[in-house]
């Protein structure tokens, strides 16, 4: 006798979710191979960077200096066993010891890490907002001023980069007007300026795509039927017409939350921000290889976890997928 429906589509659904997770565990092993490829690029001047930061000049350490530091991190060993060690480090979670603080670089990162997500988030939620609106009044109006505005500001939005935007609300709403603070003051308030110059780009390209699909669902029949059952206007765009163009904004929140928080990096060093952004840079600016990949391999997982939670909720928004 053939499986109840609902149990054949359980099994279907947990072959799914564990095909995502399974692709995006590739994912990370690829970025961590990268990150350990770079890193053995390095491998001859290593020593030395530790050794420079330990003695605070640039004197040239003798042959036995360089080998007991290269003993000491394992870089004397061969590079197959460097990379089994290392992969095998980032499955028990161990990203490493940075080089120059000598504390866990997932420790570093996980006192850093909190105002970069509230960051990125939030400016993912905007961009939504921002994205949305513009759609609802612009896609199918029969006024035409209202559609061109809205296509006009979105194809802007995507098209600033997002150090421009930052600077010019900087100077303008920080340091002329006084109205956010230039640094620090009210956590709130100091989130606003940088949290609107990382929605803005999104917001631009969302709003591209889910007005193309709000304008083609407009067209649909279940539209026409809506507004003879004496559904409103609105009632039509908002419950039934929105619901539908939202699937291709779905799939590019993925990407945006990969995108947001690799652009928070630099956004937080425009703002003068805590959070991740201060420690590659300081990283890159050290050569402190360990703690700079642990940062990469976050964004990459960040990535990776976006997307299948963005799959997750296709499901939920679109009723075909989950029959």
């Amino acid at each position: 006798m053939a499986a109840p429906a609902p149990r054949r589509r359980g099994v279907r659904a947990t072959r799914w979710l564990l095909i995502r997770v399974a692709s995006g565990v590739g994912v990370l092993w690829a970025a961590a191979t990268i990150a350990f490829l770079l890193q053995t690029l390095t491998q001859q001047s290593r020593a030395r960077l530790i050794y420079d930061q330990r003695v605070g000049n640039n004197s040239i350490p003798s042959k036995g200096v360089t080998a007991a530091i290269n003993h000491q991190y394992g870089f004397d060993n061969s590079v197959l066993h460097q990379y089994v060690s290392y992969i095998g480090g980032l499955v028990h979670g161990n990203f490493g010891v940075s080089y120059f603080q000598h504390v866990s670089v997932w420790s570093l990162i996980i006192q850093q890490i909190g105002p970069t997500l509230i960051l990125t988030f939030s400016a993912l939620i905007l961009a939504w907002v921002i994205a949305v609106g513009l759609t609802l009044l612009g896609a199918g109006r029969h006024n035409i001023w209202s559609s061109a505005i809205a296509n006009f500001l979105q194809m802007l939005s995507a098209s600033v980069p997002s150090y421009w935007v930052g600077t010019i609300l900087l100077v303008i709403f920080a340091v002329n007007l006084h109205i956010f603070p230039v640094l620090g003051g009210n956590p709130l308030l100091a989130l606003v300026l940088p949290m609107i110059t990382m929605a803005l780009p999104v917001s631009g390209f969302l709003g591209q795509v889910i007005q193309d699909e709000f304008s083609s669902a407009l067209e649909q029949p279940f539209v026409t039927s809506s507004r003879s059952r004496g559904i409103t206007d609105f009632g039509v765009r908002t419950v039934h017409v929105l619901r539908h163009s939202v699937l291709p904004g779905l799939t590019l929140s993925g990407w945006a939350v990969g995108y947001l928080f690799s652009n928070a990096v630099l956004v937080e060093q425009v703002f003068d921000r805590a959070g991740i952004g201060g420690v590659l840079t300081k990283a890159a600016s050290e050569g402190d290889v360990p703690l700079a990949t642990g940062v990469v391999l976050l964004s990459a997982a960040a990535y990776v976890i976006a997307n299948i939670v963005v799959d997750i909720l296709y499901v939920f928004v679109d009723p075909r997928l989950r029959a």
